[in-house]
C-alpha cells in the first residue's frame, strides 16, 4: 500500500502543450499533439515540426528543443512549434500508421511481412498529406502564430519513407524534410519513379529545400538493407546540391532501427532551423 504521506497524484502533464483530435475527409480519426513556445514570436511567426508517429516521438523532439533552443547560437536549434501526428490509440506505433505512410505499390512488389500474413490495408500517403495540408496546417495556424514558409517534416521508417514521398511529389508542402531510416525497400517502383521526377522538375525550376537523411549502423543487415538504401540516396540527390537541395546524410554509430530515433533529435532540430 501507498503511504498517506506520499498521495499518488494525476499522470504527468508536458508543460506548453495542447491536444486535440480532428477527422480527415475520408473518416480517419487524428490525435494531436502541440507544443507552446514560452519564448515571444518573431514577426513572420513560429517555424513548425511536424512529426509523424506523434506518441513515440512528440515528447523527446520537445524537450530537446527546449534544452536547447535559448541557446541557438550555441545549439543552431531555433524555438519552434512541435506538432505530433498520432492516433486515438496513443500506441508509439499504431497499426493505422501502415495506411497512412505507405505509396500504392503493386501487390507482386511488396516484401514478404514479418508475420507471414497479408499486409494489411496499405497507399493512403496522398489522402494523408491532403489532411496535413487542408486539415492540420489550418488548424494549427488557427491556434498559434506559424511562419508557413519554415515547416518541417519528420519521420522515421515508414514515416522517413512518406516524408521522400511528399519531398518527391509535392516538395512546396514543406521546407525542410528529416527522414530516417527511411523504409525504401517496401515502396519500390513507386519511390524511385519519384525520385526522378523530383530531380527532373528541380533541375528545370531550382527551390531551396533541406533534406537529412540518417540511418543507424545497425541496420545494414539483409533482406531490407536499411543503412546501405539511405546512403546510396543520399548520394544520388547529392548532384541537386547546385539546384537548391542541401542533403546531408549521417550514420550513428551503434544505433539500430529504434534506437536511431533519439539519436538523430538534435541532427534532425538543426535541419529544422535551416
Amino acid at each position: 500500500m501507498h503511504s498517506s504521506n506520499h498521495p499518488i497524484h494525476p499522470e504527468v502533464r508536458l508543460r506548453g502543450t495542447m491536444q486535440f483530435d480532428l477527422r480527415s475527409a475520408e473518416g480517419r480519426d487524428y490525435r494531436i499533439m502541440v507544443s507552446i513556445p514560452d519564448l515571444e514570436a518573431p514577426t513572420e511567426g513560429h517555424p513548425v515540426v511536424y512529426a509523424l508517429d506523434g506518441h513515440a516521438i512528440f515528447s523527446t523532439l520537445l524537450e530537446a528543443e527546449r534544452a536547447q533552443c535559448r541557446r541557438k547560437e550555441k545549439t543552431r536549434v531555433t524555438p519552434s512549434i512541435i506538432v505530433g501526428i498520432g492516433y486515438p490509440s496513443e500506441l508509439p506505433t499504431s497499426s493505422e500508421r501502415h495506411y497512412d505512410y505507405t505509396l500504392p505499390v503493386p501487390v507482386d512488389n511488396l516484401p514478404p511481412s514479418r508475420d507471414g500474413l497479408p499486409w494489411p490495408e496499405y497507399g493512403g500517403a496522398d489522402r494523408f498529406l491532403r489532411f496535413i495540408n487542408q486539415v492540420l496546417k489550418p488548424k494549427v495556424e488557427s491556434l498559434l502564430p506559424v511562419n508557413t514558409d519554415h515547416q518541417t517534416l519528420f519521420g522515421h521508417s515508414f514515416g522517413g519513407l512518406f516524408t521522400l514521398h511528399v519531398l518527391f511529389s509535392s516538395p512546396e508542402s514543406f521546407r525542410n524534410y528529416v527522414s530516417i531510416s527511411p523504409s525504401l525497400h517496401w515502396g519500390q517502383p513507386q519511390i524511385a519513379e519519384e525520385e526522378q521526377q523530383f530531380a527532373m522538375r528541380l533541375q528545370a525550376e531550382a527551390r531551396e529545400h533541406h533534406l537529412l537523411i540518417a540511418a543507424g549502423e545497425l541496420e545494414s543487415d539483409a533482406p531490407f538493407h536499411m543503412l546501405q538504401n539511405a546512403c546510396a540516396l543520399a548520394k544520388r540527390l547529392a548532384p541537386l546540391q547546385a539546384y537548391g537541395l542541401d542533403v546531408q546524410f549521417r550514420e550513428f554509430a551503434g544505433e539500430n532501427h529504434g534506437s536511431v530515433v533519439p539519436t538523430a533529435v538534435s541532427t534532425a532540430l538543426r535541419t529544422a532551423a535551416l
